[in-house]
């Protein structure tokens, strides 16, 4: 990814460093220039009128983009909930990186940049790739520390792009496939993102958006004072925030919104690759603004980042027994463990389809987002003015001691996972006898006390009494074969946007986390003079390191899902606390120097092992030719809108192409005679399918359907598919096939 090798090396390399210090200074020189000629028409147009006072206001460099980051679609392990069986088969919906670049029209060299990529969670190993490639095409403007990675936390898209070993081992390792399009599409996200940089206004603002989200471990939230629940009226946080992007004239350009909402729309029995919810959202708000453009190819950026998630869930019906035969079956699991008969693998969440279909869920969640960001969107907003600044640093979790606002001196620890880990949640039950909320200090079953002393070491003592109430099923900060199970240094980072900050944390804040970080890094921002009583706080996440999840040391003790994967141990939140907390000063105008900062963690993607095959050859079969028809769609009658056209091919491995910015398929439209595409892969109203039907002679089928939105134009219509074959010997082959015409009454 994105390696350089040039031969010879002397002259080549001494000019190519001359050529990239000389375009990094062209481009600042570019950005002064076009900062101080919007200055200049402040200055000038200052007197005309509405037009003069609104480009006053545009007191910064806006910049958005989106593009592809779909890795391979067949046959690779899906990331989020770690099913070995969840082996992904076909396309859904495409994965998109969106970039937001902020930067100070008077000094365009303080900007930021965030990321909010269609993915289960950031990665340190993607994000070093990332920056190495920005900052080498812009010295000077982007670096570690003014750029992050954040995620929508989606868990139907494309696995094998974490750095450390415990991610990979579901996925049979690292897959460069996966990682380089995560990488490559969002550096181009970036790219589009910095060549649109315009000047431009900002402003702020939230609303509740009900029905969308509810806790998913109640039990563990109630573990918090009683008081401190009583200062909010529900177990999950309803708001969501939005920051609106404008052009100089007032013309909406995007938004970047937060709102807590987990990507578990989509089962783990879907093996379609999806953005989930929040891709969805991006996508139906994306089209609703830009109707007749294809996805991808908007202009209008609509970003839905994830905010303190960890314990919150998008199946809002609660979680139900789904235990045919039984007499618990259909009733509400387990309040305490989410258990049905005493068993984890019964209990699942119901989203609001779900009696149509877990699409249909995914759907109606992502759908509430798009009504909550519209309200806004459609009222005049606070502005938002003030510096562009961040902060960067790493921290060292293990055994890093600090003290707490009382004095008390306390310790993070090297990271391990609690048995209760392998109970799963409602979203994504576990399996054999691991249940949620198993805190027990008694042995556990024998079996697996066992079984955990093969897989990772044994805890030391000191490991024990650190991790407190945590029975350590796995002790992954002591497990360094082949490279690092877990990361056990994690990034720290904030950015300020005038009034507005963004913290960017490595992890899954469950609620109350969330709230105890936004109260306590507001109180310091205030208190420190950097910002007014306007500050206003947000949570990112799970950006930049994957350090799993944040419970408060309440929720921790309950030892639910979320607190058994509270990595480094009960004072996870308060090390984050005190570690934000205390860079808030970095954040004020015109402050110098950095923090003082740990080691970053070791590289290990050069270390990655991948038992990932590669596709060793394509065949038709006897008789036939890739893109023949061998199951064509209905030529006899009209479709209406709500049904289903569907075309079968003689298909080849979509890994040979990822087809990056393209599409494995078109729903064609006959217009004066011409062929138009009117639908891609990147519409939920059409799926790719792919199945292997012969892995000896390398055959294979691809579905296409399109189900007929309401709406559709009356006319004739064909499928189109686009496939790459590869021969045992040779480069690949491209093709196309169709289906026949059919009509749309």
């Amino acid at each position: 990814m994105y390696v350089l090798d040039l031969k010879p090396p002397s002259l080549v390399l001494v000019w190519s460093d001359i050529m990239r210090s000389l375009m990094g200074y062209l481009n600042r020189l570019y950005i002064c220039f076009t900062a101080f000629l919007f200055s200049s028409s402040v200055v000038n147009n200052g007197a005309a009128g509405g037009l003069g006072v609104q480009v006053a206001q545009a007191q910064y460099l806006l910049g958005l983009g989106l593009a592809d980051i779909t890795g391979p679609v067949v046959e690779t392990n899906m990331m989020g909930y770690a099913s070995l069986a969840q082996v992904d088969t076909g396309l859904h919906l495409r994965q998109r990186s969106r970039a937001f670049i902020v930067a100070d029209a008077s000094n365009p060299a303080n900007r930021v940049v965030y990321i909010n990529a269609d993915i289960a969670m950031g990665d340190t190993g993607v994000r070093r790739s990332i920056v190495s490639a920005l900052s080498s095409q812009f010295p000077g403007l982007y670096s570690n520390e003014n750029i992050a990675l954040g995620s929508t936390h989606q868990h139907s898209g494309v696995g094998g792009y974490l750095e450390n070993l415990l991610p990979q081992i579901t996925s049979l390792g690292y897959v460069p496939l996966t990682a380089e399009a995560i990488v490559n599409g969002t550096i181009l996200a970036v790219q589009r993102a910095h060549a649109s940089l315009a000047p431009g206004s900002l402003s702020l603002g939230n609303t509740t958006v009900l029905n969308a989200n509810i806790n998913r471990s109640p039990s563990a939230y109630l573990a918090n004072p009683a008081a401190e629940r009583a200062m909010y009226q529900y177990d999950q946080d309803k708001e969501l925030t939005l920051l609106r992007f404008d052009d100089q004239d007032g013309n909406a350009r995007g938004f970047l919104s937060f709102f807590p909402v987990h990507g578990t729309s989509l089962y783990e029995n879907n093996t379609l690759v999806s953005s989930d919810n929040k891709g969805m959202a991006a996508y139906l708000y994306e089209s609703m603004v830009e109707p007749d453009v294809m996805p991808g190819n908007n202009t209008f950026v609509a970003g839905f980042t994830q905010a303190n998630v960890g314990d919150t869930s998008p199946n809002t019906l609660g979680a139900f027994c789904e235990s045919p035969g039984q007499p618990w079956d259909g009733q509400a699991c387990d309040f305490v463990h989410s258990t049905c008969g005493n068993m984890t693998e019964d209990c699942h969440g119901r989203g609001p389809g779900f009696r149509v279909s877990d699409f249909e869920s995914n759907r109606i969640i992502a759908q509430y987002q798009v009504d909550g960001a519209q309200t806004l969107m459609n009222q005049t907003l606070a502005p938002v003015s003030g510096p562009v600044t961040w902060v960067h640093t790493y921290m060292n979790m293990t055994f890093r001691q600090f003290a707490l606002p009382n004095g008390t001196m306390v310790q993070t620890c090297p990271p391990a996972l609690g048995f209760s880990f392998a109970g799963g949640t409602t979203d994504g039950p576990g399996a054999f006898d691991f249940i949620q909320g198993d805190n027990s200090s008694d042995p556990q079953n024998p079996f697996w006390e066992i079984v955990k002393g093969f897989i990772t070491p044994d805890a030391p003592p000191e490991q024990l009494e650190c991790q407190g109430a945590k029975p350590i099923l796995l002790d992954t900060g002591y497990a360094h074969e082949p490279y690092n199970w877990s990361p056990d240094t994690v990034d720290v980072q904030m950015l300020r946007i005038g009034n507005l900050v963004i913290l960017v944390i490595p992890g899954e804040l469950t609620t109350m986390s969330g709230r105890r970080m936004r109260d306590a890094v507001r109180t310091a921002l205030i208190s420190n003079g950097v910002l007014g009583d306007d500050a206003y706080v947000v949570i990112a996440g799970p950006a930049n390191t994957y350090g799993h999840y944040v419970a408060t040391p309440e929720e921790y003790t309950v030892q639910r899902y979320e607190g058994a994967s509270t990595l480094f141990g009960p004072h996870t939140l308060d090390s984050y606390i005190e570690k934000y907390s205390s860079l808030v000063p970095f954040l004020a105008a015109g402050s110098v120097g950095s923090p003082t900062s740990d080691a970053p963690p070791p590289e290990l993607t050069s270390e990655a092992i991948s038992l990932q095959t590669p596709v060793i050859l394509d065949s038709p079969g006897f008789g036939q030719n890739f893109g023949d028809v061998l199951a064509d769609v209905n030529t006899s009658s009209s479709y209406s809108a709500g049904d289903t056209v569907v075309a079968q091919f003689v298909g080849a491995n979509p890994r040979n192409n990822l087809r990056l910015e393209g599409t494995f398929l078109t729903v064609d439209q006959l217009v004066n005679g011409d062929w138009t595409s009117v639908r891609s892969d990147s519409h939920p109203s059409t799926l790719y399918q792919w199945l292997r039907t012969n892995t000896i002679t390398g055959t294979s089928t691809v579905n296409i359907s399109w189900t007929i939105e309401d709406g559709t134009a009356a006319g004739t219509y064909r499928l189109t598919y686009f496939g790459d074959a590869k021969p045992l010997i040779g480069p690949l082959t491209s093709f196309t096939g169709h289906s026949s015409d059919f009509s749309v009454a």
